[in-house]
C-alpha cells in the first residue's frame, strides 16, 4: 500500500509541477523542489485519491478529480483566486476587450454563496431588476452553494436569445425572488457622456477597459467644445462599477492629476511590489470635480476614487465602496487554461488598504430617488406672500434660467453633486 501511495504522490508531484508551469531541468532541481513540497500531506491527497478512485458510487475520470483538486486549493485561499479552464480563460479575455455574450452582472464568491457585485448599466441583468447584494441561490433550479466562481460564470453564459432562470436572496425580503432573463449579446460602453447645464459636465465610467482610458479624453474633449471649450466642473460617476484592468484605472487618474502617486502595490514577492505617478497635465486644469461612488463601486473604481480623494483632487461623494483591494494576476498554464491568483494589495497614495475598508465618502449622501413631491415648490411661503409685508422698491435681479439634465430630477446623489459643483465654481468667481 506505501509503495503505491508513494508512486502516485510522486505522479501527482510531477502533475502539480507542470500545472505550476514549472519545468524542471536538472537532478539538483528536481531534488530542490521536491524538499519544499509537504509530502506527508501529499501521501494524504493520494490515499484520498485512491479511496475516491476505488470506492467513490461512480467511475471519476482522473482528470476531473485533479480539476477538482486545483479548482477547491484556488477557491479556498479567498474569493478572487480562480482556475480557469480554457474556456473561462478565453471568456476573460474577451471580456476586458467589452463584447460578451451572457447577462451582464459583475458576481464574487463570499462564503460559498454567489453574491451580486454589480449588474452592468443596459445589460439584460440591469433592466430584469438585479441589484448590487443579491446572492444567486439557483441558476436553472440548480443550487449554486460551494459552486466555484468560474462555473458559476459558465452557467450564466450562453446563446443570444437563451433564456435563464435565477433564484435570488435579497435583503429585507423574506421570499426568494424568481428571474426569467433573456441572454444577450453584452457590449459594454465604458464610457458615456452629457452636460448637465451649461459649464458642468458628466462622465460615466461603466467598466475600466483596455480603451477606457482613450475613450474619457474623448468624452472630455467633446463636453468642452459643447461648453466654450471650458468647463466649471465634472460629476465623474463610478457607481456600481465593478473595476476592470488596472491599467485603465491608472490613466484615468492621471488624466485628472498633474504629479503625485496614483497606486501603489504590495505582495510577499518583490516582483508585485509597484508605485504608479502621475504625469503632468490634468485634462480639465484644476476645474471642481466630484465622484460619485457606492457598494457596488470596486477595485479599479477604488483605485480612482483614492487616488483623487488623497490627492485632494476630487470631492468623494456616495455610500462607502465595496472594498475590493487585492491584485490578481493571470497565469497562463502550458494546457491552454489559466490560474488567477491575487499576487498583491493595493494601497492609496497615503498607504491605506483598500481590502476590505472601501473608501468612505468624503460626504456621505444616499441614494433617494425624487419624485414630483420632493420637487414641488408651488406652495412654499415667502415673505412677500404675507400680509402686511415690507416693500422692496428695487428692481429685482432677473432669474438665470438654465437647462436641467432630466436625470438630476430624479438621481438626488447627482442632484447633490452637481449643486456642489456650482457652489464651488461660484466662490472661485
Amino acid at each position: 500500500m506505501f509503495s503505491f501511495l508513494h508512486h502516485q504522490a510522486l505522479r501527482l508531484i510531477g502533475l502539480t509541477l507542470v500545472l505550476s508551469g514549472s519545468l524542471l531541468q536538472t537532478a539538483a532541481a528536481d531534488a530542490t523542489a521536491t524538499k519544499s513540497l509537504p509530502l506527508q500531506e501529499l501521501r494524504l491527497f493520494t490515499e484520498i485519491f485512491a479511496k475516491i478512485q476505488n470506492d467513490y458510487v461512480e467511475k471519476i475520470d482522473d482528470k476531473a478529480l485533479i480539476k477538482h483538486a486545483v479548482e477547491g486549493m484556488l477557491s479556498g485561499l479567498d474569493p478572487h483566486s480562480a482556475y480557469l479552464d480554457k474556456r473561462s480563460f478565453k471568456n476573460l479575455q474577451v471580456d476586458t476587450e467589452g463584447k460578451f455574450g451572457g447577462l451582464g452582472v459583475e458576481i464574487t464568491l463570499q462564503n460559498g454563496y454567489i453574491r451580486v457585485v454589480t449588474p452592468i448599466d443596459d445589460t439584460p441583468a440591469f433592466k430584469a431588476g438585479i441589484k448590487a447584494g443579491d446572492v444567486i441561490t439557483r441558476i436553472d433550479g440548480t443550487l449554486v452553494k460551494n459552486m466555484s466562481l468560474s462555473d458559476a460564470m459558465e452557467k450564466m453564459r450562453g446563446e443570444p436569445g437563451t433564456r435563464i432562470k435565477l433564484q435570488i436572496a435579497r435583503e429585507n425580503t423574506s421570499k426568494p425572488l424568481d428571474f426569467t432573463i433573456t441572454r444577450a449579446i453584452i457590449k459594454i460602453t465604458s464610457v458615456k457622456s452629457r452636460s448637465l447645464e451649461p459649464g458642468f459636465g458628466y462622465v460615466r465610467i461603466t467598466q475600466f477597459q483596455t480603451a477606457t482610458g482613450g475613450n474619457l479624453l474623448k468624452a472630455i474633449r467633446k463636453l468642452k467644445k459643447n461648453n466654450n471649450g471650458q468647463l466649471k466642473g465634472l460629476v465623474l460617476d463610478l457607481r456600481n462599477n465593478p473595476g476592470g484592468i488596472l491599467k485603465a484605472a491608472i490613466e484615468v487618474s492621471d488624466a485628472f492629476l498633474s504629479k503625485g502617486e496614483i497606486v501603489s502595490t504590495h505582495g510577499r514577492n518583490k516582483d508585485s511590489d509597484s508605485v504608479f505617478k502621475a504625469k503632468p497635465n490634468d485634462v480639465l486644469a484644476g476645474a471642481a470635480m466630484v465622484v460619485l461612488v457606492n457598494s457596488g463601486s470596486a477595485s479599479a473604481s477604488e483605485i480612482v476614487a483614492g487616488a483623487l480623494q488623497d490627492q485632494h483632487r476630487a470631492v468623494i461623494m456616495g455610500t462607502k465602496t465595496f472594498g475590493k483591494g487585492s491584485v490578481q494576476s493571470i497565469i497562463p498554464l502550458g494546457n491552454g487554461a489559466a490560474v488567477k491568483l491575487t499576487t498583491a494589495r493595493y494601497y492609496t497614495p497615503s498607504g491605506r488598504s483598500i481590502q476590505a475598508q472601501g473608501i468612505v465618502p468624503d460626504i456621505v449622501v444616499n441614494d433617494l430617488k425624487l419624485g414630483k413631491s420632493n420637487t414641488n415648490t408651488a406652495n412654499a411661503v415667502h415673505e412677500v406672500d404675507l400680509k402686511g409685508h415690507l416693500q422692496n422698491n428695487s428692481t429685482p435681479p432677473k432669474e438665470r434660467k438654465r437647462p436641467v439634465a432630466k436625470s438630476t430630477r430624479t438621481d438626488f446623489q447627482l442632484r447633490e453633486a452637481l449643486n456642489l459643483l456650482k457652489g464651488i465654481a461660484i466662490l472661485k468667481q
